[in-house]
């Protein structure tokens, strides 16, 4: 590596250093009550899904990518008191709590934790039982009514600080593009925090800190995007979903970043239908190898259309758009080969096709071009790709695809080999 931080050229470039997040105390803090405004659909049962991320971050390590982990980049970042001190009264503003009765006693306890654990704390959520508030005695109608961030509950809700169950999903809080990235504004208010960690990770932590990454989105602009709708189509081309999740100003915004500032002459703006179960661009279209996509069919029309509209400067520097219809022939143009193939997640059988979308069988992480990390359970999908000349690796995710997210969601490539 040179003395640049993050290189990701590509989608399928040689995988070499990658940021996940092992799932840890977050997911026992979720319940019945609140796993729907957590974003979850079940309860995972976290030792099981810890062994399966650690056979997932097992995986990427022997195949020659360094893996690092988020808690342990953030605490690095935060040895220094005083950035300490200012990284915990952002997180409690950005948790609704600053100035509130519970506000000091938040924060004492949290700077009282050692860094690594402080960092793990404020993951997991903190328990209203764990906190000593000095007027205990006399609570206020704003400590019954007002808690764990946004939310409104009784007086019974556990928690000052909620649980962030959804930060083994490391894609979507930031995403590296080009020698940047975009620390990105998330669209729910439940993971909205998740990203605070990476601005003071590229600011203060060794590996990242005076390397001038360039921040092509900020997570305190206006609209929401993640990193899940952001895929790297070679040096040139940026996709972009328009999703549940990701809104037209973010992608005209990070437009006109990248393609002024970061070598891209394009970026496709692919729009899929906002719902739930297809929330992100890679949970229905991924990047395989140099010709080959694999796609949830749905997302297009029997003709093969869909709303695609392409971003580039015109010749007066300004931002031109350029509205398409067909997506083989978007994608054929943009990377410039006749021979594309767009491989359908669950072949031909539509029942198959839509389990195994709903199990992410599109959401898979090319590790090398031809080479990629998928869910075992997706088995349909697993041997299409591998009649198409694919290496499939597969790895357990009974668990960890509770949470709607694959191999592709739980990992933040950093560093790529070009090809």
């Amino acid at each position: 590596m040179d003395e640049k931080a993050i290189n990701i050229k590509s989608e399928i470039g040689p995988l070499k250093a990658v940021i996940l997040h092992r799932p840890g105390a977050e997911l026992e803090n979720i319940t019945p009550d609140t796993m729907t405004s957590l974003l979850f659909d079940d309860i995972p049962y976290l030792k099981v899904a810890q062994d399966e991320h650690d056979a997932f971050a097992r995986l990427l390590r022997e195949r020659g990518a360094d893996v690092l982990y988020y808690d342990q980049l953030a605490a690095g970042a935060l040895e220094n008191p005083a950035i300490k001190e200012n990284f915990v009264r952002d997180i409690l503003h950005s948790s609704k709590q600053s100035e509130r009765r519970v506000t000091e006693a938040l924060h004492d306890y949290l700077m009282s934790l050692e860094t690594h654990q402080m960092v793990r704390k404020i993951m997991a959520g903190v328990r209203k039982n764990e906190v000593k508030i000095a007027t205990e005695n006399s609570a206020s109608l704003e400590m019954m009514v007002e808690c764990g961030g946004a939310m409104f509950c009784e007086s019974n809700y556990p928690f000052y600080l909620n649980p962030m169950p959804n930060l083994y999903f490391s894609r979507d809080y930031a995403a590296a593009i080009g020698h940047g990235m975009t620390v990105n504004h998330m669209h729910f208010p439940a993971r909205r925090r998740e990203s605070l960690f990476m601005k003071y990770i590229l600011r203060y932590n060794p590996r990242f800190a005076g390397k001038n990454v360039p921040v092509w989105y900020d997570r305190n602009e206006r609209w929401s995007v993640e990193g899940g709708d952001e895929q790297i189509w070679g040096a040139e081309t940026l996709a972009i979903g328009l999703s549940q999740r990701t809104e037209p100003g973010a992608i005209e915004k990070i437009a006109e970043k990248v393609l002024r500032e970061g070598g891209f002459k394009r970026v496709v703006a692919l729009e899929i239908p906002k719902s739930h179960a297809l929330m992100h661009l890679d949970t229905v279209l991924t990047m395989i190898d140099h010709n080959k996509f694999t796609v949830f069919p749905s997302i297009m029309d029997k003709l093969g259309k869909m709303n695609i509209f392409i971003l580039s400067l015109g010749d007066d520097g300004n931002i031109q758009i350029e509205h398409r219809e067909n997506l083989l022939d978007v994608i054929r143009q943009v990377i410039g080969r006749d021979d594309v193939q767009l491989l359908p997640t669950g072949g031909d059988d539509r029942i198959a096709s839509e389990r195994e979308q709903w199990n992410d069988g599109s959401n898979t992480l090319a590790i090398a071009p031809g080479v990629v990390v998928t869910y075992d359970r997706n088995y349909v999908s697993n041997d299409l790709m591998r009649k198409n000349g694919v290496e499939v690796l597969e790895v357990p995710g009974a668990e960890l695809g509770r949470g709607r997210g694959g191999p592709r969601c739980m990992s933040m490539p950093i560093w790529r080999e070009e090809i």
